[in-house]
């Protein structure tokens, strides 16, 4: 059972979530001498087939705050580039040999290994908290304010007091929910369904991309494994688990560049994480005392894995526009609405041209005309290494320091 009583703690910021947006933002406002309060109502970060992909839009803020060179010791796989195979060729669909930055490639690092770099690098301030196993439960309010929240652990709980509450908890996000903010909801054709390969000797050279027949299947490397993507028309998973899981793995192999055998390496339905792509985006970010960002506040579409680096972007915009006002002792809503007026733009710019190839790949043709297109006009590729690799906006740390 719960203790009865409750453990008060007083912030400047508490910041529901400790995903990449939550523990960035939190290392930013705790480098300024603020003090702030994380929460994350997992026990640790390991769950796989999360967003994996830091983008040279994010390795060039780690650049900024000094963190580059450590982040990179730790181990990852690089990718200059992102190619497909369209009908049996190899088209290169975004370039970043070009862009204006210290790194000019994706890492792709297990998400966890990213979560724990930022959180002990943010543990060395004196005014950081983490609370894991720790869950939202409600918000504190002062005259219809929010001032703080409500939280639960195993025979703990807190009220946490804050001048500000940040939701970054995800797309199924609790924050999110409790403010009753309205959201528009765009529709995406396709879900994911992600799994991992051992490699063999012998495998192809491959970073990330769509390889197959048909653009159906995904695959990053992940250094002695493939991670691989199959995509599914939306809502499909229940009648693929009726028709059992052999007839799934002739479906992948259908569209895989592996062998049919393979396969043999999935022999339970557990091996396989289902990603229900959603698009959308609340109409307002906030309300006195409470702000969203990341997917809290825009789910995006796994096409470019530009969700994290989005997430990441939206978390520096918070702590440029923030941090003053809670140095100063008081943040007003005007505050809050700098973060989504400068947000704003890159957000709905990046979904349209998510749900444009959605669309594009939902037609019953099943063939995509972008990497034709390409092919004619190779300069595009470099035009997709910027919208992949920077976004429509980058950021870059303030020192409030």
């Amino acid at each position: 059972m719960k203790s009865s009583s409750t453990e008060i703690i007083s912030s400047d910021c508490c910041i529901v979530g400790a995903g990449p947006a939550g523990l960035m933002l939190g290392y930013l406002l705790a480098r300024a001498g603020l003090r702030v309060v994380v929460i994350e109502k997992h026990p640790d970060f390991l769950r796989d087939f999360r967003g994996d992909t830091i983008h040279p839009s994010t390795l060039q803020i780690m650049h900024h705050l000094g963190l580059l060179e450590a982040l990179l010791k730790l181990p990852h796989q690089r990718a200059e580039k992102l190619q497909a195979e369209v009908a049996g060729q190899e088209v290169t669909m975004a370039d970043f040999s070009r862009l204006p930055v210290k790194c000019r490639f994706i890492a792709f690092m297990p998400q966890w290994d990213f979560l724990n770099f930022l959180a002990e690098k943010s543990a060395q301030f004196p005014g950081f908290t983490l609370l894991k196993s720790t869950r939202f439960d409600d918000f504190l309010y002062e005259k219809e304010a929010v001032c703080g929240v409500k939280a639960s652990a195993e025979h703990r709980l807190f009220a946490i007091r804050a001048r500000v509450v940040i939701g970054a908890d995800g797309r199924r996000s609790a924050v999110r929910e409790k403010t009753g903010l309205t959201s528009r909801v765009f529709g995406a054709s396709r879900d994911v369904i992600w799994f991992s390969l051992r490699k063999q000797q012998g495998d192809p050279k491959w970073e990330m991309g769509h390889k197959g027949p048909r653009q159906n299947f995904i695959i990053i490397d992940r250094g002695d494994n493939w991670q691989c993507g199959y995509t599914i028309p939306k809502d499909h998973f229940t009648a693929l688990k009726s028709a059992g899981l052999p007839a799934l793995k002739k479906s992948i192999a259908s569209v895989a560049p592996f062998s049919e055998t393979r396969m043999n390496e999935l022999v339970e339905w557990d091996q396989l994480k289902l990603l229900s792509i959603r698009i959308d985006r609340l109409d307002k970010w906030m309300k006195p005392g409470v702000l969203c960002i990341g997917d809290a506040a825009h789910a995006m579409s796994p096409i470019g894995g530009v969700g994290v680096n989005l997430a990441i972007q939206d978390a520096v915009a918070t702590a440029n526009a923030l941090t003053v006002p809670l140095l100063k002792g008081e943040v007003q809503l005007r505050d809050l609405e700098k973060v989504q007026k400068r947000r704003q733009f890159p957000t709905v710019a990046t979904q349209f041209l998510q749900i444009k190839m959605s669309s594009n790949k939902g037609k019953s043709t099943g063939k995509s005309k972008m990497p034709t297109l390409i092919r004619r006009l190779p300069f595009l590729r470099f035009v997709f290494g910027r919208l992949i690799g920077l976004g429509f906006r980058t950021e870059k740390p303030q020192n409030f320091r």
